[in-house]
């Protein structure tokens, strides 16, 4: 389905600006986030392709302030160690029950070959659970936990831009994969039902991978989580 926002680069007064930047074999969507007050940004999941983020992060004349991760999967969290270790930047989650997968970073850098040589396991400065805020510039985003993909999978909110980045929760017309050790797929249903629907019809998300959409666009027409798929009104 063909998104109603197509564009990767936020053209808007909005204080928070963003651009999507396509990393890995797997055209993971980590995003540039930036206060346009202070100029100062977040990298949300650097999966890879360091030098092309370093590019936006220049283009933008930004000074990156932290990197925030969803879940540690490689194809989102594979560049976390090279990246801020560069820039000399705090890293702010997932929440803890992800410890498992950055612990198996090396094994999946392993199945992928050659595609993922340069991912290195990482320390978060700061796992995150629902309820916490990360902050940069004079932005503020919330945190809502969403299990169900990963064990420890986050959602960052900003509320004044009703703008949310969802990692691999939720798609346009899908929802992510829960064959993935610890993944649960009714977990995840409930993560988007109860705690992201929740948060209003209107709000745009970015996916992991994919183009944009709204949490209400796909409680219309999601085949996985619709209201209608569930049998509810």
């Amino acid at each position: 389905m063909k998104s109603s926002y197509p564009m990767s680069l936020e053209q808007t007064a909005n204080p928070l600006q963003f651009e999507i930047i396509p990393v890995t074999p797997f055209e993971q969507n980590c995003t540039l986030f930036w206060c346009t007050e202070t100029k100062k940004a977040a990298v949300v999941d650097p999966g890879g392709d360091i030098e092309k983020i370093k590019k936006a992060l220049s283009k933008h004349s930004l000074t990156l302030e932290k990197v925030l991760i969803t879940h540690a999967h490689i194809d989102h969290a594979g560049a976390t160690h090279d990246l801020s270790n560069f820039y000399d930047v705090e890293i702010e989650g997932p929440h803890k029950e992800d410890q498992f997968w950055i612990d198996m970073l090396e094994d999946q850098k392993q199945r992928f070959g050659g595609a993922f040589s340069y991912a290195k396991k990482f320390k978060p400065t700061r796992f995150l659970q629902q309820g916490d805020t990360v902050s940069f510039g004079h932005i503020t985003m919330e945190v809502y936990f969403c299990p169900g993909h990963t064990p420890g999978h986050i959602v960052f909110f900003h509320r004044p831009s009703q703008l949310a980045q969802v990692g691999d929760v939720l798609f346009s017309g899908s929802i992510g994969r829960t064959d993935f050790p610890r993944g649960d797929h009714s977990t995840l249903i409930n993560s988007i039902r109860n705690n992201l629907f929740p948060l209003g019809d209107s709000v745009r998300f970015i996916p992991g991978h994919g183009p944009m959409s709204t949490f209400g666009q796909e409680r219309k027409s999601n085949p996985f989580v619709s209201d209608a798929a569930l049998g509810q009104r």
